[in-house]
């Protein structure tokens, strides 16, 4: 019984003795606009904790709730949708009984959360809460309603950085999500199911997960294919903190109130909270913001290889002589580009270790230089045969050179968000017009007007077009708030068709 009780003790003594980090915040500038980093040790994670006065207390959220939830926003985003008219006309007839060839517009919402990054109003979410918005509107903790502008997105990593106009808001630092560990309290903060600042309690489940939800072909990862290949970038923070629908963009944080990562995605036969939540890791985030802030596209820095995971499997296949790390498969689709080839690594090394931090999968090796940018240097270890080399590499970006890469200036027509084509010649003289430019896809306000994909655009303001040249040369001299107006026809409806907008 005195074993026992002396066992209780030193449990609560332990409990105790916990380590207090101070907040030394680390204060960045990108492009004039101050993001903050906390560093310190992780919360220890502990049944009990003491307060101001030193007493011995059980865990309370309440701190860290109250702080969080001031800086976590609810988001509404609104797109142009389809919806069928009327479904029992037959296509060929609709022209007869409706102003438009197809389907009648109607909006379409969706809903997510985001986290204040700074007092200015800058604030990341999720790629896929605002991805192909023409409305951003935010809800901040106050009740106060803003519209937003869409800063940047990055699909690879599914983030991306709005802001509102508005000054003093409360707001989280990032820590490093590298000092996180499996076991340590997390709590996530958002807006699931319209349900504004809901906030929940768990723990780091595992870190490193791929879980192949972002679009991307995972059985042989190529980090130097061509800007149309699939490139997404996966290392979630996996959690048991109960995370659902509307908490897509919401913040996980450490118990100190660091922005420890983005939620992101559920694993859940049914939809709902299941036990498997993921968050993209605040290392991960940060870089990813400070590229869409200060440059409007990400800077993302390429080894130029091919790869894949160890496993027992590969490497008694390829007499391995390790068990763990990053199979070097080959250079993808251009090795004269790849920064790895040119630095002296071979196809069959094994990447153990990236500067000081050891590589056990490719997952970790994706994330690892997911965060550098053109012209970096890596040092890379790996083992060849058994032995461990180092190979300083200097990373390059997808077109083989150390420049940064600069935004894409959009042609007139694709700010409007409207991509064209030129129109066959055949069709053409089947449509019995001079000429014009095909509307590949809509995704703008144009959709409001009615016009549909596969519009055949003949005038601009009723000036004759012949090409995609001779519409953007129009909508050149064109300024905000200017009435524009689009005429032409469809393949399998020969009527003329107009369509009118403000820019």
């Amino acid at each position: 019984m005195k074993r026992f009780g002396s066992l209780v003790l030193a449990a609560v003594l332990g409990s105790v003795i916990t380590i207090v980090a101070t907040h030394n915040f680390l204060k960045q500038e990108v492009n004039g606009v101050k993001i903050e980093h906390v560093s310190g040790l992780p919360v220890s994670q502990v049944a009990y904790t003491t307060n101001e006065k030193g007493e011995v207390v059980p865990l309370d959220f309440t701190g860290t709730a109250e702080k969080v939830t001031k800086a976590v926003v609810h988001i509404r985003s609104t797109q142009e949708s389809r919806t069928s008219g009327n479904s029992q006309v037959p296509d060929a007839f609709r022209q007869f009984f409706f102003d438009s060839p197809f389907e009648n517009q109607m909006p379409r919402q969706s809903t997510g959360s985001g986290v204040i990054i700074n007092r200015d109003g800058y604030i990341v979410t999720n790629n896929h809460v605002v991805e192909g918005s023409e409305i951003v509107q935010v809800t901040l903790s106050d009740n106060r309603e803003l519209k937003a502008e869409v800063i940047g997105t990055d699909p690879d990593t599914d983030l991306a950085v709005i802001k509102v106009n508005a000054k003093d808001l409360p707001y989280l630092s990032f820590v490093n999500s590298d000092e996180t560990k499996v076991g340590q309290w997390v709590l996530a903060v958002g807006n699931p199911f319209n349900l504004n600042s809901t906030v929940t309690a768990g723990i780091i489940s595992a870190k490193g997960r791929n879980i192949n939800i972002i679009n991307s072909n995972r059985s042989n990862r190529n980090v130097n294919q061509a800007p149309a290949a699939n490139t997404a970038i996966e290392s979630f923070i996996q959690t048991d903190a109960a995370i659902n629908p509307g908490n897509s963009g919401g913040a996980l944080v450490d118990l100190n109130g660091g922005l420890v990562g983005i939620n992101t995605a559920i694993a859940s036969p049914t939809g709902s909270y299941s036990g498997y939540g993921f968050a993209v890791p605040a290392n991960i985030v940060s870089k990813i913001t400070e590229d869409l802030i200060a440059f409007g596209t990400v800077q993302r820095g390429w080894l130029g290889i091919n790869i894949g995971s160890v496993t027992s499997d590969l490497a008694k296949e390829n007499d391995l002589a390790v068990s763990e790390g990053a199979y070097v498969a080959g250079f993808g689709d251009a090795p004269d580009k790849s920064a790895a080839k040119a630095a002296g690594i071979k196809e069959g090394d094994v990447v153990v270790k990236l500067d000081n931090m050891a590589i056990k999968s490719s997952t970790a090796l994706i994330e690892y230089i997911g965060r550098k940018r053109p012209g970096d240097k890596v040092n890379v270890t790996v083992n060849r045969k058994g032995k461990e080399i180092e190979i300083p590499v200097t990373l390059k970006n997808r077109e083989g050179s150390t420049a940064a890469v600069k935004r894409e200036e959009k042609a007139e027509a694709a700010a409007l968000g409207v991509e064209l084509e030129e129109v066959d010649a055949k069709v053409i003289k089947r449509l019995d017009v001079a000429g014009g430019a095909r509307v590949k896809t809509l995704d703008s306000k144009l959709k409001r007007t009615g016009m549909r994909e596969g519009f055949i655009i003949t005038h601009v303001d009723d000036k004759p077009v012949k090409s995609t040249k001779e519409v953007n040369e129009i909508l050149k001299k064109k300024k905000s708030g200017d009435l524009i107006t689009f005429a032409g026809v469809y393949e399998d409806y020969p009527r003329e068709y107009i369509y009118a907008l403000r820019m």
